[in-house]
């Protein structure tokens, strides 16, 4: 591939992991960090930096521009794109996370068929401490290393040193107490029992002979209510044709391979390296404060409970207020329930947004550079941000595939800049928007086919939801999702690649943006709406844009007919966005702070408040607004406001015909509580 070292500003090597490994070894010795732009050879140089005589002084980086840059057809217009990449690894290491723990003493539970479960088993047995659930009978084995069970799994949860086990003893001979002796086997006129010590059912006859015969032990017991059992376990290996856990992202230390033996022997291998502690990332952040999910009993936003395929968010209430619990250890790092949350109570940390927008500010500021490009309208690089692993792996076949087959194959055009992270489902409307601000013309986004089915649609209506804003600020449409089966599908990438080249790099929208990206999901996509707002093709008219249903931008309709100025929904509201007047009725509006919960509509016990997802101008987002107001009522006896004009009409008028309030009674109702009292009082003296 072509490579320019005057306007890359670096040495050029060739063959640096042979005839030239010299010139790496004299670099371990220095001082700054190295970097090799080469990823093939990664676990050479690896093993060169653990050999050397002195350890390493700085870090050493990887950074792959032969596949992402260098085997494309556009290889000789890369020179910027490379820079970029190079320039990304400049940047210090993201801040550390906290850690989750986990800890597996190799309690290994079989559960599937007799047959295969006791197959397994006895591979297992000598390296961890098996115990077998048989779902189907299958021959006991004659010798008891281990602990046999039979029944229904009625409930399965847990994660890697945490499970927890329940079923049901179906069949009258419980396998823990049984000798197996043989003894039913002889008696049994049926011939109903066999080696696998269970009963068929349905060829027996209730002749009880092997009730008798067992006596002594009292294995069998057709009368059994005492069905439920349960154990708890480290390990897990499940063989049925329908494992136990449906969910599509497994926990750790779960392995369900179902009845397949290859499948079974990679999921055996696994297990056997799951025995002492273990320890990931602590993926996510949550601020209970500005959490939208419930108050007053109601449920507002539950976008990350139903979004997260792994289960690991619940919802919990105390004394009518929800909010949202994360179980770390069920955490598989996805990042979506961070993408969905309108109030940004979920954060992604691994890393967090402000770091992902260095990255992001790093690529585009050296790429643009490079090209001179400073202002609206001139070429902007598109962003085409992927998963760190199955993402990768696809980049790379793509690159060798173009490398190998040009004219069948497009790799990516020299503006396409890739950007990993951990997960694709991390990624959301705040970054994609803080991208374009910052001068990126589009965002790619690449499913790489290992996602849940539950992110690929949630990220297709994060991406309708993004550029139905920017259609509403007069851009055209800027995210797009480009979608694979697998990391060797390469087809689908291949075409929008070519497509691309063919169309040429998008503009700048608008001047590169020089803030920085928040922690705060809302202060970052106020902060790159207003930037790109200022640049805007078309002004927003006063009445703002319509949005899709689930934009986390928007206003409130209130029908000032139906609503009494109770104020419940300013008790509710958890953004502070709905606000009383303490001197008059007065409902009061603040449309940046609304978040799009809900929690307002369903606390109104009027009905009378309904959501309006739209976009307006930052002026009129920012504007406190009368949403309504009325006359407060003044007590009959004392002329103290003790309510509304609206409210006490209402409550006359729906209660005013019942007996109970007829006569002095309904007068009462129309005086503040102290003089009620007093008034009841005289009455009685």
């Amino acid at each position: 591939m072509p490579l320019d070292a005057k306007e890359l500003g670096l040495p050029i090597h060739t063959a640096l992991c042979r005839q030239e490994v010299g010139q790496f070894l004299n670099a371990l010795n220095e001082p700054e960090a190295i970097v090799v732009a080469c990823t093939q050879e990664r676990a050479v140089f690896s093993e060169l930096a653990t050999q050397a005589e002195k350890p390493l002084m700085a870090p050493l980086k990887f950074v792959n521009i032969r596949e992402l840059a260098g085997w494309t057809q556009e290889a000789d217009k890369s020179t910027p794109k490379i820079k970029a990449l190079l320039a990304l690894s400049d940047l210090s290491e993201p801040d550390a996370v906290p850690v989750v723990e986990y800890k597996s003493e190799g309690r290994v539970l079989v559960i599937g068929p007799g047959k295969s479960a006791f197959q397994w088993a006895n591979k297992l047995g000598d390296s961890l401490q098996v115990s077998v659930l048989c779902t189907e009978p299958g021959v006991l084995p004659t010798g008891r290393d281990y602990p046999s069970f039979t029944g229904e799994v009625t409930q399965l949860d847990g994660y890697l040193g945490q499970f927890k086990a329940k079923w049901d003893l179906k069949n009258p001979i419980d396998p823990e107490m049984c000798t197996r002796c043989g003894a039913c086997v002889s008696v049994c006129p049926e011939n109903a029992i066999d080696a696998s010590f269970q009963i068929d059912l349905d060829k027996c006859k209730s002749h009880r002979a092997c009730v008798t015969a067992c006596a002594s032990i009292g294995a069998i017991n057709f009368e059994r209510t005492d069905q439920a059992r349960e154990g708890e376990f480290d390990l897990i290996l499940d063989l049925q044709e329908i494992p136990s856990i449906q969910i599509s992202q497994k926990p750790q230390g779960y392995f369900a391979p179902g009845p397949d033996p290859f499948e079974q022997s990679m999921a055996a291998s696994q297990l056997m390296g799951m025995v002492g502690e273990f320890e990931k990332p602590k993926y996510f952040s949550y601020n209970e404060k500005i959490c939208a999910h419930g108050r007053n009993g109601q449920v507002g936003c539950s976008a990350c409970i139903d979004v997260c395929s792994t289960k690991a968010i619940t919802s919990s209430f105390k004394n009518g207020q929800g909010k949202v619990e994360v179980n770390p250890n069920l955490c598989m790092g996805c990042g979506a329930c961070a993408t969905v949350c309108p109030s940004g109570a979920m954060r992604y940390n691994y890393p967090s947004v402000a770091y992902q927008g260095k990255q992001v500010k790093t690529l585009a500021q050296t790429y643009l550079g490079a090209l001179k490009s400073t202002k609206a309208g001139d070429a902007a690089p598109s962003l085409l941000i992927h998963s760190q692993k199955a993402g990768t792996a696809l980049l790379d076949h793509l690159g060798r595939a173009a490398r190998l087959h040009p004219k069948e194959t497009s790799g990516l055009p020299a503006f396409v800049i890739p950007l990993a992270v951990e997960h694709i489902a991390s990624t959301g409307i705040d970054l994609w928007l803080g991208s374009l601000a910052y001068g990126f013309g589009e965002v790619l986004l690449l499913l790489s086919g290992d996602e849940d089915p539950g992110y690929r649609l949630a990220l297709t209506e994060q991406v309708d939801l993004t550029n139905s804003i920017l259609v509403a600020m007069g851009y055209s449409k800027r995210i797009q999702c480009i979608t694979a089966n697998s990391s060797e599908d390469i087809a689908p990438v291949s075409k929008v690649m070519s497509e691309l080249r063919q169309r040429k790099a998008h503009k700048l929208l608008a001047n590169p943006a020089s803030f920085a990206l928040s922690l705060q999901k809302r202060e970052t996509l106020e902060t790159s709406l207003e930037h790109l707002l200022q640049f805007a093709p078309q002004a927003l008219p006063a009445e703002g844009v319509p949005l899709p249903a689930h934009s986390p931008l928007g206003g409130l309709i209130v029908n000032k007919d139906a609503c009494t100025l109770c104020m419940s929904c300013v008790g509710a509201c958890p953004e502070g966005a709905l606000l009383d007047n303490p001197d008059e009725p007065q409902l009061s509006f603040i449309e940046k702070q609304c978040v799009q919960c809900g929690l307002c509509e369903q606390t109104c016990p009027e009905s009378a408040i309904t959501l309006s997802p739209r976009l307006r101008s930052i002026e009129h987002r920012k504007e406190k607004v009368t949403l309504n107001k009325t006359e407060p009522f003044h007590c009959i006896s004392c002329g103290k406001a003790f309510g509304t004009l609206k409210m006490v009409e209402l409550m006359l008028g729906r209660i005013g015909s019942h007996q109970a309030f007829s006569g002095e009674a309904l007068e009462r109702l129309k005086m503040c509580s102290d003089c009620r009292v007093v008034d009841m009082m005289k009455k009685e003296l």
